[in-house]
């Protein structure tokens, strides 16, 4: 709902709110699809990674801190991203709060694209939950976030290979992957 003169209105598209304004690409950004309850929403997730001093900081907003601890270990460990001297930001749009694993996969995403310098494409979007051995896990109803992800234009996903729909979704290109480094080359050939 949002407050107008004549008082609460419901919001056709809450995605709306915690998608950046961009109007290109930018490095970092990076769009996952939540379930907010029972509902699909889409959120930005954005990282800034810097060079850090003798001590690099982890810093996370709207996420789970100690969860941007263990990604960026096996972002190093099994995809060769280190961010070991680096300090690394990240933040959820639009002061959500993101307690699903589902976001580990747009995360480590955004962190590579920040890191590279590198934005994702235009309609980019990304969930999956990350495990220690660099495998890539379903998210809970993976199709509806798909489906909604298509029904706001986005165009291109990355997603767990067990979410990856039996059909195609009109309009958006599915990449599948099992493991991280799979995601991270997927990413790299758009």
């Amino acid at each position: 709902f949002a407050m107008t003169e004549k008082g609460l209105k419901g919001v056709s598209n809450p995605s709306a709110i915690f998608l950046s304004q961009h109007s290109e690409p930018v490095p970092g950004s990076v769009v996952m699809v939540t379930l907010e309850g029972t509902r699909p929403m889409l959120v930005e997730i954005q990282a800034l990674v810097d060079s850090g001093g003798p001590s690099p900081r982890r810093l996370s907003v709207g996420l789970d801190k100690d969860r941007l601890a263990m990604l960026l270990a096996v972002l190093h460990r099994h995809a060769g991203i280190a961010c070991m001297d680096q300090d690394v930001f990240v933040n959820a749009v639009g002061g959500v709060r993101i307690s699903e694993p589902a976001a580990d996969l747009a995360v480590m995403l955004a962190i590579s694209s920040s890191l590279r310098g590198k934005p994702l494409p235009k309609g980019f979007i990304a969930f999956g939950e990350v495990g220690l051995a660099g495998e890539v896990r379903p998210a809970p109803r993976g199709q509806e976030r798909l489906k909604e992800a298509a029904k706001l234009g986005f165009s291109v996903a990355v997603v767990p290979k067990a979410n990856a729909p039996k059909k195609p979704i009109e309009g958006l290109t599915i990449h599948a992957v099992e493991r991280v480094e799979e995601a991270m080359n997927a990413v790299r050939s758009l």
